[in-house]
């Protein structure tokens, strides 16, 4: 039976996938006492990267918006994983954006808004997270945006 969280994630017609495997020498996520710290997630959909390419350089920020918005998608792929139940998370303590764009880019913070959103869509008050944005040459597999996280649990 699924939890509030997935009910929540299936009433916006989101089903989870099944978390992305490592594309490197990294494990997935990690935890320490009551952190779960999940490890960059790019956006894929069913294997393949959604948005690829630079900011300010032939990628809108509405595509980059929509691709940070997966990746968060991925990033609860990798909670459920972890902690088999997404209503076991307190708190949405920090999301971490990097973004592959020109060197003129500086909207940042309007992209990374598709995963804050996002977070606060699907857990409400206790979705609210401090964050970074960073803008970066490149990012694996040509993805244009990747987002990190880190939550609190129980």
């Amino acid at each position: 039976m699924a939890g509030q969280i997935e009910s929540k994630l299936a009433a916006l017609g989101i089903t989870l996938p099944a978390a992305p495997a490592p594309v490197a020498n990294y494990v997935p996520y990690t935890i320490s006492g009551n952190l779960l710290i999940i490890s960059g997630q790019i956006p894929l959909v069913d294997g393949k990267v959604a948005c690829t390419g630079k900011l300010g350089a032939g990628v809108s920020n509405e595509a980059a918006k929509e691709a940070a918005r997966t990746c968060v998608i991925n990033v609860l792929a990798q909670a459920k994983a972890a902690l088999g139940d997404l209503d076991r998370v307190t708190k949405v303590l920090r999301l971490g954006g990097f973004m592959a764009c020109a060197p003129e880019f500086t909207q940042h913070a309007a992209v990374m808004n598709g995963a804050s959103d996002f977070a606060v869509e699907v857990f409400g008050d206790k979705g609210r997270h401090a964050r970074s944005t960073i803008g970066v040459p490149s990012l694996p597999m040509d993805a244009t945006v990747e987002v990190e996280a880190m939550f609190e649990f129980a």
